[in-house]
């Protein structure tokens, strides 16, 4: 975007505000942080500013007022006190965007034909601008209307300053990162994973596993209880043990149900009982790794290792968060529930690079590479 000429010209920036929102108060505001600066550039080069963003999952093709970005701009106007901020609901069939003012195009999954990247939809998006920003690398990792699609069909496509930024960030610690690299990895499924941890292992010296898919390789030679795993890939999660340095728990903390305010007991990883719910790291574990993250001179953080949304499950990816925040290490954390972890325990000032991915984050050490990258290298061309 700083290489082009922004004067007089509509530019609509597509940003990542799916930010989590409870009783229209915005929970964590870290992705419309990351992006105020983009929008505020192009305030400043006079251009018809024009913000598009998806919200949760409505049922397309209906207004439901749950999924409404009224919040965000309600959040905006607080922000940008002297910017006239304005939300359009109805735009396909195009808009009045004026200088010095910021035009947001209400919840883009509203439209039928969003996720599906459908061109008709693409080509109305297109219509609305002269140039199209890509600039939420959150979503970066789908092939939707107002992503690839709109990339294809304006007249003009570039990536944003925060997109090039998480790029410029990713590649360093991908090709170049001081050593040792230890990376942490939570989530629920490993089926979705395997890749990744293979790609991962290419880069990393360590990679600490949690969530299910720790679940999940304990189940190799454990009891697991009722504690979510993926039975049908505990094989293929024994061939990736074997191959590569991972580290699983050695203890955890378990319960009898799966609620709030129940009590936590810790027990070895070989003597969990067949009602037990594994829902965090024991301390034996949460020690051992605290040693080896102080080791870490690159630390790379996506998903919490246990439930950190219960007080008494908490303690793992807590302390985790405040041995990385500690560390002279250069760290890098994203994902929803890692962003939402770090907020609640106040390390956000300590992460050196926050990405506003999570799945991009992913897909990106995967491939080395994105559908809209691909996209928009080809338009340059």
């Amino acid at each position: 975007m700083n290489e082009l000429d922004l004067r007089n010209k509509r530019v609509l920036i597509r940003v990542d505000f799916n930010v989590p929102i409870k009783k229209e108060k915005i929970i964590s505001d870290t992705r419309i942080i990351a992006s105020l600066p983009t929008i505020k550039t192009a305030l400043k080069r006079n251009a018809k500013v024009i913000i598009m963003s998806h919200f949760g999952r409505p049922p397309e093709e209906s207004y439901d007022y749950r999924f409404s970005l009224f919040p965000i701009v309600k959040y905006l106007k607080n922000k940008l006190p002297d910017i006239q901020i304005n939300l359009v609901k109805n735009y396909l069939g195009g808009i009045k965007a004026n200088i010095g003012e910021l035009t947001v195009l209400e919840n883009v999954r509203f439209n039928q034909g969003e996720q599906e990247n459908d061109e008709v939809l693409a080509k109305k998006y297109a219509k609305l601008c002269d140039i199209f920003v890509m600039d939420a690398f959150g979503i970066a990792h789908r092939s939707h209307a107002s992503t690839c699609g709109l990339a294809k069909f304006a007249e003009i496509s570039c990536i944003g300053p925060l997109f090039f930024k998480e790029l410029e960030v990713l590649t360093r610690v991908m090709k170049n990162p001081s050593r040792p690299l230890v990376a942490i990895l939570g989530g629920s499924k490993i089926s979705t994973k395997f890749n990744l941890l293979n790609s991962l292992s290419k880069i990393a010296d360590s990679i600490i596993v949690g969530g299910g898919i720790a679940n999940t390789f304990l189940a190799i030679h454990n009891n697991v209880g009722k504690s979510l795993h993926e039975p049908n890939f505990v094989k293929s999660a024994n061939i990736l043990l074997n191959k590569h340095n991972i580290q699983i728990p050695i203890d955890v903390r378990v319960s009898t149900e799966f609620s709030e305010n129940t009590v936590a007991k810790i027990k070895q990883t070989n003597n969990i009982s067949d009602n037990d719910f594994i829902l965090d790291f024991g301390d034996k574990t949460i020690n051992s790794l605290i040693l080896l993250l102080n080791q870490a001179k690159t630390i790379l953080w996506n998903g919490p290792i246990g439930v950190f949304e219960f007080p008494n499950f908490r303690k793992g990816t807590e302390m985790i968060a405040q041995t990385i925040a500690n560390s002279d290490a250069f760290s890098i954390a994203g994902g929803g529930d890692t962003l939402a972890a770090i907020d609640l325990f106040g390390v956000k000032n300590n992460i050196s690079y926050i990405s506003t991915g999570g799945g991009a984050f992913l897909k990106f050490i995967e491939d080395n590479n994105l559908p809209i990258i691909s996209i928009i290298k080809q338009r340059v061309k």
